[in-house]
Order: structure tokens, then C-alpha cells, then sequence
């Protein structure tokens, strides 16, 4: 997930007037326990979070968010297979959101928001979904977002700024600005019309389509993501940016967005971006996205910057190395993303890693360098070398220091240990293999050892799952 941004180192939706739940049809006939769609995704860390009993296609978002006021009305079409007979499913909305109505393959369905389960959207549609079968839901919400407070203390989800918002939702953020199934696994393709007063730009996932619309005072912004994408991974940032678009030299579109008071700044790294795509691209595989990009934004209480699909977003003008990492994330973290949360290296371990290539390929400081200069911490640090990052043992600790650093060892280490021919021929395998995926740490390292041929049982034990400084590997 994320970069912090200390200095040195390298969420609700709906229309006005809109109070609680209307229920519209009670389906005819007893619920069938095999019949419900289960009501989280089974991950330990956050047992409400995701859901189960069917698997989303797409998103349509319609927003209109008024910054006087920071009221959001959203219009959400969610178009989903059933993977079961449902009588009753559920989707992912923090109850602070109001919903007005919802429909099911046109039908109007009851739908509740239970005090007791925090997130959980209960929809039971007018008639049993079939397994196998597309059905479409259509929410229409409303309300005042609220700012998400997650285990590590951090804060995400829809963040005011002194112009906007600023939008994160790793790990837990997105049901704070729309229904979704908010689980890792469940990727879907996304369209966006975010709606905001002249002057204001939205910028979210993927490509912009069109021109902007305005009328009467307010602009519709248009934007869609055709590659699968998480939910946590999704934006919606809003507020007074100057804008650029480009192309690589090798050839991926980009569109950059800049707070204004914030463009001195963020020049000389943000020129980087063209070289960095294309420096992963050629060391990892092409780029797995339409057109790639950049948000920096002034919201210094947020404290990170964040890997959000085909636009990285900064919460201020990020370092060479914190850019590297959010744009390493689009191939290991987003193309290929964790299948639960306790599998954050596969994510954090490898972008931070990659952020270190980069650094070598440019002639700085090399990869074996930063592992010397981390080695060097000592084994009483326990800040450093704790949690293991192969198993963090709890939500709070899902981005602690060891993730990124002795995460990031982790693969310089294998990578000294195997060569580089076989490092990077497993890197470019890992990727191709699971892009638009998920994946286990534990699908990694089985990866690698039959990628190798080498027994490397030990060394990822002694790097991924004990605790303390690794000795012996």
C-alpha cells in the first residue's frame, strides 16, 4: 500500500434530504440460509469487509459532491455474475450513507443497513437470482462522507482539503464513498462521472473520456478504467489542479494532475515518470494499464502517498524514491494484488524493492547498498525488523517498517542468492503469470523454487516468518 511521506524518508454518498433506509419490496416467499450471499470475504483482518454469493463485472459511479457543503449524491450501477441461487446478498456501504432506493434487474428490492454490521448494505431483490446468471443493482445514496480511521490509526477514505478531496482507500475506504464488494479478490472495470462546481477538476482511475461537460456552474469529468481493478484501489480526488498529458517514449499515455501551489515543487521528480514507466516496463513486462499518471495534492494529514490504479496519489510533492515505488505498485500491487491482507508483501516488499532498482539503474545508490545501509540496523530495532513480513499477525501492523525494508531485503537477498538471470526471469514470470490476479506470499515463494529448482524453504522462512534480524540464509 502505502508510502509514507515523513520528512527524510525515501466517505459517504446520496442525495439531499435522504434520512436512513427506504425499504421498497419484501421478496415473496422464506429466505433460504443457502440461498444469502455471505456477509464478508473471510478475511481475518476485516471480517466485514467483501462479500460473497456473487462476483462484480463492473462499476458505473455517478457523483455530485458540493464542497461547501461536502454532500455527496451517487447514482452507483453495479453489474454482478451470482456464483449461487441468491434470495439475498449483500454490498458494502458505510452506514453514514443514506440510501434512497434500490433496484434489481429493475425491480425495486428491499434493502436495509443493520446497526450491528457497521458496512453491510442487505439487499433481498424481488425475485431469487439465479447462479450463473448477470444481474444488475442500481443504489442510489446520499450523505456527508466521513474520514475512516483504520487500526494503524492512519486516516482514508474521502480526506477534505482546503479545495476538494483528497480519496484512498486502502484498506478500508471505498464503502466510505460507494457500494461495492470491497474485497481484493473481486476486481471489476470502472466508469466514473464525478460532477463538481467550475473550477474544480475530478480526477479518477483510468482515461478520460471527452471533453469535460459544464453546466449551470457544475462539470462532469468522465473517466474509464477498462483493466480489472480492486476497490481499494479506486479515486475519485477532486479539487484546483494544472493538468499535462503525455505519451512514454515507449509508447503509454499519461495524464498528471498538481495542485497548483504545489507544481515548483513536484517538477523536476514528477519529469522522471516518462523513464521510470518504461524502465519497469522493460524490467518487469509491459505496462498493464491503458495510460499511467500522477495526483499530487496538498493534504498533509494524511501522512502517505498511495498506489491508486493508473494515478498514484501524493498527499504533497513526493521524493524520486516514493515515486518510484507508487509506479512500481501498477505491476506488483495493483496488476497483481494481494489475495489478503496478511500477504502485503507481495505488494509493499516489492515496490519498495523495485523503487531500489530503480535508484541502481540510474547509477545511484545500488539495491545491494540499501540492503548494506538496512542490514546495518540492529538486532535490537525491533521497530525495524518487526513484524515479519510474511505473516504481520495483525491489521495494525499490515504497514509496519519491516514490510517495506525487510520486505524489500527479502528480494535483494534472493535476488544475490539466485543470480540475476534467474531473479528477474521469476519476476517477469510472477508478473505475466498473475497479472490482473491475486496472489499469496505463499504463492510467491512456491513460485520461485520451481522457477529455480533451488530448496529455498530456509531463506524464506528465515526472511518472511521469523521474527528478529534474519541471520543464516
Amino acid at each position: 500500500m502505502r508510502t509514507l511521506t515523513l520528512p527524510g524518508a525515501g466517505r459517504r454518498l446520496g442525495f439531499a434530504g435522504t434520512a436512513g433506509v427506504m425499504a421498497f419490496v419484501l421478496a415473496a416467499g422464506p429466505v433460504l440460509a443457502a440461498n444469502i450471499g455471505a456477509s464478508g470475504a473471510g478475511d481475518p483482518y476485516f471480517p466485514l469487509q467483501g462479500n460473497g454469493g456473487y462476483d462484480v463485472d463492473s462499476y458505473g459511479l455517478d457523483l455530485r459532491w458540493d464542497p461547501a457543503t461536502n454532500h455527496l449524491d451517487g447514482v452507483a450501477t453495479i453489474a454482478a455474475v451470482a456464483t449461487q441461487s441468491l434470495s439475498r446478498f449483500d454490498l458494502d456501504l458505510r452506514r453514514e450513507l443514506g440510501v434512497s432506493s434500490v433496484t434489481v434487474n429493475g425491480a425495486a428490492a428491499e434493502a436495509t443497513q443493520p446497526v450491528a454490521l457497521g458496512q453491510e448494505l442487505v439487499i433481498t431483490p424481488a425475485r431469487t437470482l439465479p447462479s450463473g446468471k448477470l444481474f444488475t443493482v442500481v443504489v442510489r445514496y446520499g450523505g456527508t462522507p466521513q474520514v475512516i480511521t483504520d487500526p494503524d490509526s492512519s486516516i482514508e477514505g474521502w480526506v477534505p482539503t482546503t479545495d476538494g478531496a483528497f480519496v484512498v482507500g486502502e484498506p478500508q475506504g471505498s464503502p466510505g464513498w460507494y457500494p461495492c464488494n470491497d474485497t481484493p479478490t473481486d476486481k471489476a472495470r470502472y466508469e466514473f462521472r464525478v460532477t463538481v462546481p467550475d473550477g474544480l477538476t475530478a480526477v479518477a482511475n483510468g482515461d478520460l473520456v471527452g471533453r469535460p461537460v459544464s453546466e449551470a456552474g457544475w462539470t462532469t469529468f468522465t473517466w474509464r478504467s477498462a483493466q480489472p481493478m480492486a476497490t481499494y484501489l479506486s479515486t475519485a480526488t477532486i479539487g484546483r489542479f494544472a493538468t499535462s498529458t503525455g505519451t512514454t517514449p515507449g509508447g503509454v499515455p499519461y495524464y498528471v494532475a498538481v495542485d497548483p501551489t504545489l507544481a515548483s515543487q513536484s517538477k523536476v521528480v514528477l519529469a522522471k515518470l516518462p523513464a521510470m514507466i518504461d524502465y519497469f516496463a522493460s524490467t518487469f513486462g509491459p505496462y498493464p494499464f491503458s495510460s499511467a499518471g500522477a495526483i499530487v495534492d496538498d493534504a498533509p494529514s494524511v501522512g502517505y502517498a498511495l498506489e491508486t490504479q493508473t494515478k498514484p496519489v501524493f498527499d504533497r510533492p513526493p521524493d524520486e524514491l516514493t515515486l518510484a515505488h507508487e509506479l512500481a505498485h501498477q505491476w506488483y500491487g495493483d496488476a497483481v494484488t494481494l489475495a489478503r491482507w496478511r500477504d502485503i508483501w507481495v505488494n509493499e516488499g516489492f515496490a519498495e524493492f523495485s523503487s531500489w532498482l530503480w535508484s541502481e539503474s540510474r547509477g545511484q545508490t545500488s539495491a545491494q547498498q540499501f540492503f548494506n545501509r538496512w542490514y546495518g540496523q540492529s538486532a535490537k530495532s525491533d521497530w525495524f525488523w518487526n513484524p515479519p513480513p510474511g505473516d504481520p499477525g495483525d491489521p495494525a501492523d499490515i504497514f509496519a517498517w519491516s514490510e517495506y525494508e525487510r520486505g524489500a531485503m527479502t528480494l535483494q537477498a534472493l535476488r544475490v542468492k539466485l543470480g540475476d538471470g534467474t531473479f528477474f526471469r521469476i519476476l517477469r514470470g510472477w508478473f505475466a503469470s498473475r497479472k490482473y490476479g491475486n496472489a499469496t506470499v505463499e504463492d510467491f515463494t512456491g513460485y520461485a523454487q520451481r522457477v529455480s529448482g533451488v530448496d529455498l524453504a530456509h531463506f524464506f522462512d528465515v526472511w518472511l516468518y521469523q521474527p528478529g534480524k534474519p541471520v543464516s540464509w
